[in-house]
């Protein structure tokens, strides 16, 4: 990753070779934060990425070019190098003054080629490390962004489950409202208020009055009873108890 504090590297090489883009992803590397991003957010940055993921290709094929233009001119170097001193040899061989100084004519030509492209060769291998830094830098920052992009998704995933959960619980809960609201009705059908506890009462509010009303007529037969006891033990302490006519007839009709 690299380090939002230092990239001083980076954000040369992105300005120059991005342009405006440069300072557009350092804004969105700097100021991203997928704990308050919105899906737009997320959406520039995604288009950051895929800017600076083209960008990179680009760094890389560049590297690779630059690679090859390296090794091409130093074998160049080397062949011509190696074509010189063969040629130096026949030179020094050679009898004939024409012969050596055409030979030598032609060594000065390949040792000329030779320092250009040692020089050329020099200024090669300095844009090869200018393409290898400016392509590892914008691999980092594509990496910083691939990371960012993954922060968000994380965070988003994160509260889409938050809130599958919020809702199962809230139908958890409406559910069981539900359930406990036919519970109390099933409970008022066998409670008060119903027909039935209705016709209980009334029967029990009749009974009621009933036995009231036969503890008064109770009451009120007490002093004829008592009197009429009174009487009979009267009669049994006299002995004068009247024989009515049937019982006479039945005494007189009696066998001797």
């Amino acid at each position: 990753m690299v380090n939002l504090s230092g990239w001083g590297l980076t954000a040369r090489l992105v300005s120059k070779h991005f342009g405006a883009l440069g300072d557009t992803v350092a804004r969105a590397i700097a100021g991203f934060d997928p704990e308050t991003a919105t899906q737009a957010d997320r959406d520039a940055l995604a288009d950051k990425l895929r800017a600076a993921a083209q960008e990179l290709a680009q760094a890389r094929a560049d590297f690779a070019r630059e690679s090859a233009d390296v090794a091409r001119i130093r074998k160049l170097v080397d062949d011509d190098t190696a074509a010189a001193q063969a040629l130096a040899q026949r030179m020094k061989a050679a009898e004939d003054a024409s012969q050596r100084a055409d030979l030598e004519r032609q060594v000065n030509m390949l040792l000329d080629d030779v320092e250009a492209n040692r020089a050329k060769l020099g200024t090669e291998k300095q844009q090869v490390v200018d393409a290898e830094a400016f392509r590892d830098e914008v691999q980092q920052i594509v990496d910083m962004l691939a990371g960012q992009l993954e922060a968000f998704d994380d965070k988003a995933r994160s509260a889409r489950q938050q809130l599958q959960q919020a809702r199962a619980e809230k139908d958890l809960q409406a559910l069981r409202l539900s359930q406990q609201q036919t519970l109390e009705g099933l409970r008022g059908l066998s409670g008060t208020g119903t027909a039935l506890d209705a016709l209980t009462r009334k029967a029990q509010q009749i009974s009621a009055s009933a036995e009231g009303e036969k503890i008064v007529a109770d009451i009120g037969r007490k002093p004829a009873d008592r009197a009429a006891e009174l009487d009979a033990i009267r009669k049994s302490a006299t002995g004068s108890q009247r024989e009515d006519t049937l019982a006479r007839l039945e005494r007189l009709s009696g066998k001797d």
